[in-house]
């Protein structure tokens, strides 16, 4: 029996060997630093930033991240390589963690998605790059970009709903399966004129309507304090949501060359902002294109998308224009052509909101074939 238990003894300890020399190999690695040796188009094509703008990000989610305890620990520098890596590629994490020059293991890839999209989603960093505007002047502001591009007044946002794919959860299924036929999240966008994301709201599964999860948000209740107060504001919808004072959606079989078709032009004109917005945030964070479905629980898919949508603020701000290719090659985003009817009875409230939404769109519209003719 000894005899028999001798090469058992051996291999295990020719095992142990072998991990250990690996384990030091991928440290060495790190320690030379070879993720920032490449070229700057070869970082940018692996992480979709440039060397400066990564170790901005460094600098941003450091506070919010574990410090490296032991000489061997991996310093959040190098979890925030493997997680743009992740977010850019959507590849496995064991794909992820063989990246040259951030070679780890991995389980070790798996903390560090993880650590890095929780800091992501602090609220801190949230407060900071994602905001619906406050004031007046911020309002303003964003009102005025939309009437320069898009010759449309009082415009505060576009606002749709797109679909993250996730792999077939074990719990509650029937919520996130959705009319497409396939398991996700559905993520509810509000965005600027510039393409920045103003809201984001990825608590709600697949099977939920847009028009449904615009009603449980808390951007509603602030666009109907606005319009209470007197001030002229509304985002644009398509026509899943309900026309109300503050969304204007598109008129139904227009006449041709009449004031209503014209309303229309403009209107798909401008919310296609939002469109963009969804096609460039999937096309530089690759993880939530539908074919790279997210192998995580719902939950975590959830924060991993918001991960991304401030990475893509982020991203907005540092450089005046993204790279073309991100435009150029925009995905179609999953929901264009949504004309569904909006999941909400009609009682007498909602009517009179209704009612009242159409005479503000009839005013609007009036108004910019006024403008048009002068």
């Amino acid at each position: 029996m000894a005899r028999l238990a001798l090469p058992v003894i051996i291999l295990r300890r020719n095992r142990a060997l072998q991990l250990k020399q690996r384990r030091n190999e991928r440290r060495m690695m790190r320690y030379m630093d070879k993720a920032f040796s490449m070229s700057d188009d070869e970082l940018r094509a692996n992480y979709r930033v440039d060397k400066d703008f990564i170790e901005e990000i460094i600098n941003e989610l450091k506070p919010y991240m574990q410090c490296p305890k032991r000489r061997s620990d991996i310093s959040p520098k190098y979890k925030i390589l493997v997680a743009l890596y992740f977010y850019a590629t959507g590849s496995y994490q064991r794909l992820v963690g063989g990246t040259y020059g951030t070679l780890m293991s991995q389980q070790s890839a798996s903390r560090a998605i993880r650590e890095v999209t929780d800091a992501l989603n602090n609220h801190n960093i949230l407060g900071k790059w994602i905001r619906f505007p406050q004031t007046r002047q911020e309002r303003d502001a964003i009102k005025r970009r939309f009437y320069e591009k898009f010759n449309i007044p009082a415009v505060l946002g576009c606002i749709d709903g797109t679909h993250i794919s996730i792999v077939r959860p074990t719990e509650n299924e029937e919520r996130f399966f959705n009319r497409k036929h396939f398991h996700s999240r559905n993520v509810l966008i509000v965005c600027d004129a510039d393409l920045n994301i103003l809201s984001v709201d990825a608590s709600f599964g697949g099977a939920s309507h847009d028009s449904f999860i615009w009603n449980q948000h808390p951007v509603k209740n602030h666009m109907i304090s606005l319009i209470s107060s007197g001030e002229n504001v509304y985002l644009l919808g398509d026509s899943g949501y309900a026309q109300r004072e503050y969304m204007m959606t598109p008129i139904l079989n227009a006449d041709m060359n009449s004031a209503e078709e014209y309303y229309n032009k403009l209107h798909c004109s401008a919310r296609n902002t939002v469109e963009r917005t969804i096609g460039r945030l999937k096309n530089r964070w690759r993880c939530l294109l539908g074919h790279r479905v997210l192998h995580y629980h719902p939950n975590r898919a959830g924060k991993i998308t918001i991960a991304c949508c401030v990475l893509h603020n982020m991203c907005n701000k540092r450089y005046d224009f993204m790279h073309e290719e991100l435009e150029d090659n925009a995905i179609q985003t999953d929901d264009s052509g949504n004309i569904s009817i909006p999941e909400e009875r009609l009682n007498v409230t909602s009517a009179a909101e209704l009612r009242r939404g159409i005479e503000k769109r009839t005013a609007l519209v009036q108004h910019l074939f006024a403008a048009r003719i002068m």
